[in-house]
């Protein structure tokens, strides 16, 4: 099994992590309420996690252009 963490905008691989099975306390997940986890959280057909989160670059142009949060997209 493997965690996967994905870029919510770029969809960039941020980061993976191989583990027999995941502490969704560890990995933060069980301070998520339904609705976020049901945003962020995907178990893949193969048993994989996927978690959106956001990558060092997104967060940067997020930041410099805080116009760019009234977008569903703003990755051209």
């Amino acid at each position: 099994m493997s965690i996967i963490y994905v870029c919510r905008h770029c969809k960039s691989t941020v980061g993976k992590l191989e583990q027999s099975a995941a502490d969704e306390t560890r990995l933060g997940l069980s301070d998520l309420n339904a609705e976020e986890r049901q945003e962020m959280v995907e178990l893949q057909q193969n048993g994989d996690l996927r978690i959106q989160t956001i990558c060092d670059d997104c967060e940067e142009a997020l930041d410099q252009n805080p116009q760019y949060h009234e977008l569903d997209s703003f990755i051209q």
